[in-house]
């Protein structure tokens, strides 16, 4: 941003971060529209189930998208994260496939702790997408980060068992995708992630989520490389997908 827009921003009241009208961070209407009931976006990206959104990336979810990833309006992770909730409990395949089950048991004579970790089982993973390390610098903070911090909070006081686990990791940089087509997209990403070594991700049950499906091809990338640490992608959520995806 110009210092001249910094010093506008600085100076003026905040208004809705959808239409610019409310002195609110959302206004009733734009709020709406972060509020439907979570679908299927299609068509499929290959190699993943059917990510599940809440919202059409058009007009005022757009802006609000811009106002939170762009120009610092850091609050909009609350619902932006609740709307991602939404879409990740949709997409769980079946009641019960946030955990995994318990093991066998602790060996005799363990102490307590183990004997709890034991039985309790353990919840599935949410992944995200990592954002361009250029563009978390330039914004000073990790947008869809937040925002899966938010969802699996409002997921765990519904008590889903999920957890927010930090799993992969640019391995390679890769150009801006605003503006690239579909295969350039492919071409762009091919090989771009991997798993963070020390992530638990080896059996693990995930749900991948990003915050826009466009192509497809950032899920797609993302999902082959928690294969490759041995993780099983059973489900896939987004806060929103493009008309074209949506409107299917």
């Amino acid at each position: 941003m110009s210092l001249l827009t910094d010093l506008i921003d600085f100076l003026l009241p905040e208004t809705c971060a959808g239409c610019g009208g409310a002195p609110v961070l959302l206004c009733g209407s734009c709020a709406a529209a972060l509020d439907g009931p979570a679908r299927p976006a299609r068509p499929v990206p290959p190699g993943l189930p059917p990510p599940w959104t809440v919202a059409s990336y058009e007009g005022a979810v757009q802006k609000i998208f811009s106002a939170y990833k762009e120009h610092g309006r850091t609050p909009l992770a609350v619902p932006l994260g609740e709307a991602l909730a939404k879409a990740v409990d949709a997409a769980l395949p079946e009641p019960g496939a946030a955990v995994r089950p318990a093991g066998p048991g602790p060996p005799p004579g363990a102490p307590p702790e183990s004997a709890r970790a034991a039985v309790e089982p353990e919840p599935m993973a949410v992944v995200w997408v990592p954002s361009r390390r250029e563009a978390t610098r330039r914004r000073g903070h990790d947008p869809l980060g937040r925002a899966v911090e938010v969802a699996v909070h409002r997921l765990r006081a519904g008590g889903v068992r999920v957890a927010a686990v930090s799993g992969l990791r640019q391995r390679r940089r890769v150009a801006d995708q605003a503006g690239l087509g579909a295969k350039a997209r492919r071409d762009n990403l091919s090989g771009a992630l991997e798993a963070v070594p020390q992530a638990p991700l080896g059996g693990r049950r995930v749900v991948l989520v990003d915050d826009v499906v466009t192509t497809g091809a950032s899920l797609a990338e993302a999902a082959r490389a928690l294969r490759a640490a041995g993780a099983e992608v059973v489900a896939a959520a987004t806060v929103a997908a493009t008309p074209l995806r949506w409107g299917r």
